[in-house]
């Protein structure tokens, strides 16, 4: 029971950092490389999410260690 609140927890600080990398991905693309498809800067923004959420839930471990 205890994991799965931690897990919880992690997600709960997971999931909005990946919407923001996914919205400032899409702002950065749209300003600086306007000529690339928008299908292909929403590809490169999701791949940045993904990307920022796996490294952020394993960086952002809680502190089960401790206990």
């Amino acid at each position: 029971m205890r994991k799965e609140i931690s897990m919880m927890r992690r997600l709960a600080l997971v999931i909005p950092i990946m919407l923001i990398v996914a919205a400032a991905a899409m702002w950065m693309l749209k300003r600086d490389y306007g000529d690339i498809e928008y299908e292909t800067r929403v590809w490169i923004s999701v791949g940045a999410a993904l990307f920022s959420g796996v490294i952020s839930f394993f960086l952002f471990k809680s502190g089960d260690a401790k206990e």
